[in-house]
């Protein structure tokens, strides 16, 4: 066998070799150290926030709005929870297969829309998020869990859902899909009862899980409930027998409010037409209009006691003085001003008790603009009312530098003006309230606020009495009586204002209070356009009145004051007849 014959560079190669890869090697090393060097001495920051983008996230904690309740604590308005559907395009185009094509259909079947406009809204990969649905039932959002589609998401959020539906529509308002208020209580105190969702930063693994929490980064604020004036129990009431009698007359709309003469706070404020705040699709913007604060009108003769007063107050008449209303009719400036018969010299009583328009305009004519306005202003008319409702209407009182005798003498009887329901409902609050006024409230008050004395007590009180003659026999306000209890109380019935002067449309308002033997609750009841015959305040207003005022009276448990009245009545009569000695 030969041998291979060495040579003497073999050892040499061999040699540089090995150099040559230890020297690759701890040029690597020397890399790889260097590197680590730099990225963990020199230039962390870089690497540090990418790290950080990819595994820091702030978790929102989970809020409720706050809940509206009437004054007894029933609720109005609460917040339940429901799922959004949302989608990740880009995710769904990465996973998308024949495979899961029965289960898009399944979506869409259960979300109730085309399952071709369902893959319309994902087929942008470039979009990380758009919305399915939202505001899923929990039932729903756990058929489309167990679909386990990919890139299809679930995620919490809210509704709003009100008890009572369309009896507090119009007070209590509604909110959007958002969360937001847009109408009502849930708009004017948005802020209040709306909570600030707290944020936590946390790391998260490449699955989504927690794996440390870091911190506070802000602090939750609750949301705060709020307490209405309103008693659900007499607002189901009002609402019942307005709309009941809204729709025998067929009118326009219709409104109602009630009023606390005690602490000014309001009792009852309803509307028709109303709808379903939790039925979306009912929505039209004149169903959600809130009407009794909204709307003004022509009071018509419900504004005469105001006028009178105003007469009493500046001397023009006693409240047993006698005004002589022949021959029943005049002319003022070519117009003419008429009762329906003469009815000769009749006290200021019987002026409202008959609604006589030449007994108001004889004494309006003996005051000052400047005087008629002024009283009109104290009893709330003209103003805001404080309540804080959206769209709220302070109505108009003229200002005119120069008043005609004709423009005197309508406003007497309750035209050129315009009040709302609410400010109505208010005057007639001071007068049973011994000229006293409280500012409104449409939140319950812990206590009651300090009043203000806009009118002397003892015109207040004469104006009550004169009230209580309207609804009695030989008044125009007898569909307003309630058996048992003394009611006082205003019929009105005004032309609607066109173009060019008054049309055929008719606003029939009956106002009152009850019991006049302690006032508790004033009432104003405005029926807009009544179809048909019957459009008098008297026949159209007044029943209802007579009706929601009864149920409250008994709902609130106040002694009837009629029997006792005419007790007192029979012990005089009977005193009378017993011969002194």
């Amino acid at each position: 066998m030969r041998r291979r014959k060495q040579t003497k560079k073999e050892p040499m190669l061999v040699g540089w070799r090995f150099i040559t890869v230890c020297g690759v090697i701890l040029l690597a090393f020397g890399s790889l150290f260097a590197r680590a060097a730099w990225i963990q001495v020199v230039s962390p920051d870089r690497l540090r926030m990418e790290g950080d983008m990819r595994s820091l996230r702030t978790a929102v904690t989970s809020t409720t709005r706050g809940m509206v309740m009437d004054r007894n604590g029933e609720e109005l308005a609460v917040s339940v929870p429901v799922q959004a559907v949302w989608a990740d395009p880009k995710q769904v185009h990465a996973e998308l297969s024949l495979e899961k094509e029965q289960a898009w259909q399944a979506l869409a079947d259960v979300l109730g829309v085309p399952r071709d406009k369902l893959i319309k809204q994902v087929e942008n990969p470039k979009r990380r998020f758009v919305y399915l649905q939202r505001q899923v039932t929990p039932a729903v959002a756990e058929y489309i869990r167990k679909l386990r589609l990919p890139g299809v998401h679930l995620r919490p959020e809210e509704r709003r859902f009100y008890p009572t539906g369309e009896i507090n529509t119009h007070m209590v308002g509604m909110t959007n899909i958002d969360g937001n208020g847009t109408e009502g209580i849930e708009r004017s105190y948005n802020d209040w009862l709306t909570a600030q969702a707290g944020e936590r930063r946390v790391r998260k693994d490449r699955m989504g899980r927690i794996i440390e929490d870091l911190g506070v980064v802000s602090e939750a604020r609750q949301a705060n409930n709020i307490h209405l004036s309103i008693d659900q129990r007499i607002q189901a009431l009002a609402y019942r027998s307005l709309k009941r009698a809204s729709e025998f007359h067929r009118a326009t709309s219709a409104s109602l409010v009630m009023i606390d003469v005690k602490s000014g706070e309001v009792l009852a404020m309803v509307n028709t037409p109303s709808f379903n705040p939790n039925n979306r699709g009912q929505y039209q913007s004149f169903r959600a209009r809130n009407r009794a604060a909204t709307d003004a009108y022509e009071p018509g003769s419900t504004l005469k006691p105001l006028i009178v007063v105003s007469a009493l107050e500046n001397g023009v008449v006693q409240a047993d003085s006698i005004v002589d209303t022949s021959p029943g009719w005049m002319r003022l400036g070519g117009k003419r001003v008429s009762d329906t018969r003469n009815l000769g010299p009749i006290s200021v009583e019987t002026i409202l008790m008959r609604s006589s328009n030449m007994g108001m305009v004889r004494m309006a004519l003996q005051e000052t603009p400047e005087q008629l306005i002024d009283t009109l202003y104290r009893f709330g008319l003209g103003i805001d009312s404080g309540t804080g409702l959206v769209g709220e209407s302070s109505g108009l009182v003229p200002q005119r530098r120069r008043w005609s005798d004709i423009e005197k003498a309508t406003l007497s009887f309750g035209y050129g003006l315009t009040t709302t329901p609410l400010q109505l409902a208010q005057a007639y609050a001071v007068i049973a309230n011994g000229g006293v006024r409280y500012p409104l409230s449409i939140l319950k008050r812990d206590q009651p606020p300090v009043g203000e004395q806009v009118v002397p007590r003892q015109h207040a009180d004469a104006v009550l009495k004169m009230l209580e003659a309207v609804v009695g026999p030989g008044g125009t306000a007898g569909n307003a009586a309630i058996p048992g209890y003394r009611v006082g109380g205003k019929t009105g019935t005004s032309r609607k204002a066109i173009a060019g002067g008054y049309g055929n449309d008719y606003v029939g308002i009956f106002a009152g209070v009850a019991p006049i033997s302690d006032p508790r609750f004033a009432m104003v009841v405005v029926m807009n356009e009544p179809q048909g015959d019957q459009y008098y305040g008297g026949q159209v207003s007044a029943p209802v009145f007579a009706e929601v005022m009864s149920g409250a009276l008994q709902l609130m448990n106040i002694r009837p004051d009629a029997a006792k009245q005419e007790q007192f009545n029979l012990a005089g009569q009977e005193a009378k007849r017993v011969p002194h000695t």
